[in-house]
């Protein structure tokens, strides 16, 4: 079978959930400080050792430096995210996934071990900073070492892993939220974070960076490990083609090929030297069988073009108008993830189960509220090889700009039952499509030579539009309360339209078709067609 219509080996799966215990770790990171924070830095025995002799109890902190002590993760985030472009060109995939271990497991013993403000927060931003080169990291190995017919499901594993560590720290926050076990809430992320370290060896680097370093033997063995017993022959030489151009492609196919496509390399260069026929209305040469090779002229003809892609920097892919066009089509879904509203409604959920319900009710919706982001982006896997990205993203922000808009309805109303059912509805949204969608359309629209540079530029976008955020809405709530949800609505709407006119469809096509598609200023090109023309 062609490698291009396998659906999930084993290898494979086994290489990609590894790489997503690092996003586990990315949303424990987020979550851990939810439940545990009044006690973490306002609990009633302040810096006193009674629980243990060798720490305080807690960190005492007013409420503005509590918040920045929680939002520092995000600086790191910021910085892991923009540096983690360079650090991936150079040293690969596998390695930047093996050493990014390090900020979750140093951070989280600073924070347990936590002696003052100054500890807890270096310990928040080396966790950060870890989020944000496995923020980059992570999509980037999943995308290049997937399988075109299950990378979309592949690629939403990111996000299910993300949530699923935001739902077990939240889980484990509830009996861990008193002196001294908070410390143990914070610590835990260092112990997936070893583990992936470890089983992280056993996985092989990403076949298109190591054939974007001319490691192309390298780079065979990794793709045919990832694919088991599939032939990789078609696959293997749209990756070559994609990195190094057809002529040279079709020279470095002839030392693989055995068979029927030796034969048909033969064949070709017999055409070659075959007397060519001059139409009189053209300039160009033609072959007598062109039909058979229309692809050999072309390749000729741009063979002194051709050559090795060098990676390019955030500067150039800035300059390259194709790379251009794609960069700003990443950058804008990675600033609408944020700029929807996900964090604010997460904040706003707090007051809004409060009117409905006491507080320790609260508590138990705060978890259901995440429940149900992992169920929804647990049903995102199930559907994103289905229905393709595009639909269910345009679905995820119609319903975010719908239940927005029931959010504000709900406020100026007073009815707290639209509220509540609202706030879960546009959750659910968000699962769907808005939160994994940006991080898998980064790696899988741009070419390997970019890819770095492109997701750092998208990672920073991420993350800073994330600090954003969170330093703005409690400003513009405290202001106009429940109405700030009007704006969230009217960026959806926008986001809607942006996504229907601008984002081609990914789902069955090889990241090289999707270039070529922008390459023709065709990039919509239906998947089905381009599914076709692979085969």
């Amino acid at each position: 079978m062609d490698s291009r219509q396998a659906k999930t080996p084993k290898y494979m799966l086994y290489c990609v959930l590894v790489a997503c215990i690092g996003s586990f770790c990315n949303g424990w990171t987020i979550g851990c400080s939810n439940l545990p924070g009044q006690v973490t830095h306002a609990c009633k025995t302040g810096s006193q050792h009674l629980a243990n002799p060798a720490l305080p109890d807690c960190i005492p902190m007013s409420t503005s430096l509590w918040g920045f002590a929680v939002a520092s993760f995000c600086v790191g985030g910021l910085v892991g995210g923009v540096s983690g472009g360079v650090i991936q060109t150079r040293f690969g995939r596998k390695k930047t996934i093996i050493y990014n271990t390090a900020g979750w497991v140093i951070g989280g013993l600073l924070i347990g071990t936590s002696y003052n403000v100054a500890m807890f927060i270096i310990g928040r931003i080396l966790c950060g900073l870890s989020c944000g080169v496995g923020s980059l990291a992570t999509p980037t190995y999943i995308g290049e070492t997937s399988s075109i017919r299950s990378r979309g499901a592949m690629g939403t594993c990111n996000q299910f892993f993300i949530v699923i560590g935001i739902l077990l720290s939240s889980v484990v926050g509830l009996p861990t939220s008193t002196v001294p076990y908070w410390r143990i809430n914070y610590a835990i992320v260092g112990i997936p974070a070893i583990l992936q370290a470890i089983l992280m060896t056993t996985c092989v680097e990403s076949p298109r960076w190591l054939i974007s370093n001319n490691e192309l033997e390298e780079g065979r063995h990794a793709l045919q490990k990832l694919r088991g017993e599939a032939t990789i022959d078609g696959e293997f030489y749209e990756i070559v083609e994609g990195q190094i151009g057809t002529a040279k492609a079709q020279s470095t196919m002839q030392q693989y090929a055995t068979g029927l496509e030796r034969e048909k390399l033969s064949q070709q260069e017999k055409l070659r030297d075959e007397p060519a026929v001059v139409h009189p209305d053209q300039e160009a040469v033609i072959p007598p069988n062109a039909d058979e090779c229309d692809t050999i002229a072309v390749a000729e003809q741009d063979a002194s073009d051709e050559g090795l892609h060098k990676p390019m920097n955030i500067i150039q892919i800035f300059v390259d108008p194709l790379i251009r066009k794609i960069a700003f089509i990443v950058l804008i879904h990675h600033a609408i993830q944020q700029l929807s509203g996900m964090n604010a409604v997460m904040y706003y959920s707090t007051t809004i189960f409060k009117s409905a319900f006491n507080d320790e009710m609260s508590k138990y919706m705060a978890i259901a509220t995440t429940a149900v982001n992992f169920v929804v982006t647990m049903a995102a896997v199930a559907f994103m090889d289905r229905m393709g990205r595009r639909p269910l993203l345009l679905i995820a922000e119609a319903g975010a700009c719908l239940f927005s808009v029931l959010l504000v309805i709900g406020y100026a109303f007073n009815i707290p039952a639209l509220l509540v059912v609202s706030v879960f509805l546009y959750v659910a949204s968000f699962a769907i499509g808005i939160g994994p969608i940006p991080w898998m359309i980064t790696s899988e629209l741009t070419p390997t030579y970019a890819n770095s540079s492109v997701g750092a530029a998208a990672t920073g976008v991420n993350w800073a539009m994330n600090f954003l955020i969170g330093q703005v809405f409690p400003v513009v709530f405290e202001a106009i309360k429940g109405y700030s949800f009007a704006i969230f609505a009217g960026i959806c709407f926008l986001a809607f339209v942006f996504t229907f006119f601008m984002l081609p469809e990914t789902k069955n096509r090889s990241i090289e078709n999707i270039v070529r598609g922008f390459e023709k200023g065709k990039p919509r090109t239906d998947a089905a067609d381009d599914a076709t023309a692979t085969l």
